[in-house]
């Protein structure tokens, strides 16, 4: 057993108003003790941090990514465009994807999000054109050389364009073959123990993007596998008129006439409900994942996070995709959600404490854990931690209100499942200039597969 302790932090947030103000003690790869004002450690202290200069943060959990994503930031076809006509744009972009893009963009967002002192992260990958069957396969193995905790969602689209959806047919795969990668995803990578580090989801893209038929039959493997469910359900009001349109419902409505309206669901986005489809998310315990910066940059709308938790609904937070963002930072989103979250609400309804629930404890419920989001005994050591030394804080009072509204931007330590993972600003063992020569070649190379075709 090895015992460190997180000493006397400048500042910490618990999640559940426990008194750590001395600082935490870590055993292997949970959280064992929160010291006390005038307490000491209880075990025998083999290293000692000095958080003295830090703000203490549990963990960030990402709950909404698109990895690949980060191959088409700023892609000039796409720009300033809303939801429905910036993915006609890109899904031929994206029907180019190969493995090693796959590997590249899979290792740079993880590597970006850890920086950021995000230590869980799910993704949503559901674009697999031929010859890329094993795309959550890579991202497992990517993503777990990373050290970073991940819910990688199996992501598929089914109903192309010539059957009334939105994608071309050249991006969609047989029901069939969807199946059966689903069975055999969870089969071979989903972790069940409590501290797991990788767990596989099922996640349909949208009602614009599959059939009915295969929204109920992942829906019985996940009842039957326990595993969560996830999908992007009412971003844009176009999603909505084509749910009206093609089904004869409301999008809330489709979502219980497929069996998904229940606890072990989450959404992203969530945007366009109404005070009753509120009342029934709330009721049958779903999750909502806000994804201020890409709602605001494709102009989407803004999330109703007050109600759906008020109404019992779990709301956590996401970057989304590295083309609608254009990031994969997770402090900095936290900033994004607090300010449009007043926007909505009024400056006296939303602080920087909200921020911080949505980004570690309802991010977490959202992904259907309970073993991380909070600082408290028997959680996993997952623990960020921010210096406030930059000119941006210079001036600043309130060291965990200044995290958030002087804009926050890099972790400088990151602690997952009890081992180090950023210290100093800097990832561990990683040049991180190759990564960034690969990635951009990578980039480069699928721009230029557009560009010839």
């Amino acid at each position: 057993m090895t015992c460190t302790w997180i000493k006397n932090p400048m500042a910490i947030w618990t999640g559940n108003d426990s008194d750590a103000t001395n600082g935490i003690v870590i055993e292997n790869s949970r959280i064992v003790q929160l010291v006390g004002k005038n307490s000491q450690p209880l075990c025998t202290v083999d290293t000692i941090v000095d958080a003295s200069e830090h703000v203490v943060l549990p963990g960030l959990v990402n709950a909404h990514h698109h990895f690949y994503q980060t191959l088409t930031r700023a892609y000039p076809d796409a720009l300033n465009k809303e939801l429905f006509h910036w993915l006609k744009a890109l899904y031929p972009v994206w029907a180019g994807l190969d493995e090693d893009m796959i590997r590249y963009s899979t290792q740079l967002a993880c590597i970006e999000l850890l920086l950021s002192g995000c230590t869980t992260a799910s993704d949503h990958h559901y674009l697999i054109p031929r010859g890329l069957e094993h795309a959550i396969d890579i991202q497992v193995e990517t993503s777990q050389k990373t050290g970073i905790r991940t819910v990688l969602t199996r992501g598929s689209m089914s109903l192309g364009e010539d059957q009334g959806g939105l994608p071309p047919r050249h991006t969609i795969q047989a029901e069939e073959q969807i199946i059966e990668d689903s069975l055999r995803l969870i089969k071979r990578y989903h972790q069940t123990e409590e501290g797991a580090m990788t767990q596989i989801a099922l996640a349909p893209c949208s009602p614009f993007s599959v059939t009915t038929e295969l929204m109920k039959e992942t829906a019985a493997i996940a009842k039957a596998h326990n595993v969560m469910l996830h999908t992007h359900l009412c971003e844009t009001q176009d999603e909505e008129a084509f749910c009206l349109d093609r089904f004869n419902l409301r999008p809330v409505d489709y979502l219980e006439s497929v069996d998904w309206l229940h606890g072990n669901t989450w959404l992203a986005h969530g945007i366009h409900f109404n005070e009753e489809e509120i009342k029934r998310l709330g009721a049958a315990k779903v999750g909502v994942c806000h994804c201020p910066s890409s709602n605001m940059m494709l102009a989407s709308g803004i999330c109703k996070n007050l109600e759906l938790e008020a109404a019992g609904a779990k709301v956590g937070l996401g970057v989304d995709g590295s083309a609608s963002n254009d990031g994969s930072n997770m402090i900095n989103e936290l900033r994004m959600a607090a300010y449009i979250q007043r926007l909505r609400y009024g400056s006296s309804r939303v602080s920087h404490f909200d921020a911080f629930r949505w980004a570690t404890i309802g991010s977490a419920q959202c992904l259907g854990r309970d073993d991380i989001g909070t600082i408290e005994n028997g959680k996993m050591a997952d623990i960020a931690m921010f210096k406030l030394d930059d000119i941006r804080f210079s001036g600043s009072h309130d060291p965990l209100a200044a995290l958030v509204l002087c804009g926050a931007f890099r972790a400088d330590k990151v602690m997952v499942h009890g081992q180090w993972r950023v210290d100093n600003g800097e990832v561990i063992g990683l040049e991180i200039s190759e990564l960034i020569h690969n990635h951009k070649q990578a980039a480069k190379r699928l721009a230029s597969k557009m560009t010839s075709h």
